[in-house]
């Protein structure tokens, strides 16, 4: 069992910066690959980012591409989501997201399904 509590959500103008944390605790931790999703307001669920579970590899959603970087702390158990150069569109709340246990995958997952264990989410709001 992966239980994930987020943190590092607020408001920030455009163009500022924000560092989202997701602490998770049990032993698959680093096992195991995360995600961030995020869920913008009036839409649906979508994909932001993910990384491998050593860390060495990684994913993102094209229109996050060269603004934020996902990094991992296996030793705190802990996954990092540094988010520069926000604009409005970024608004929403983020969820972290932990892959099941099982044999190690090829490819990292990006789709919500693939991920057995979730936050609760914080919010992200984005002003113009």
């Amino acid at each position: 069992q992966v239980q994930l509590v987020e943190s590092g959500g607020g408001l920030v103008q455009a163009g500022g910066s924000l560092r989202l944390s997701c602490a998770a605790s049990g032993r698959t931790f680093s096992t195991v690959a995360m995600g961030w999703f995020r869920r913008p307001p009036g839409k649906e669920r979508e994909f932001v980012a993910a990384i491998n579970w050593s860390g060495d590899s990684t994913r993102y959603a094209d229109s996050v591409k060269g603004r934020f970087t996902l990094s991992r702390d296996n030793a705190n158990g802990t996954v990092y989501l540094q988010m520069n150069s926000l604009k409005p569109e970024d608004t929403g709340v983020y969820l972290c997201a932990a892959d099941r246990p099982g044999p190690p995958r090829f490819t990292i997952p990006i789709h919500a399904n693939d991920y057995g264990y979730w936050g609760q989410g914080t919010q992200v709001t984005v002003s113009s």
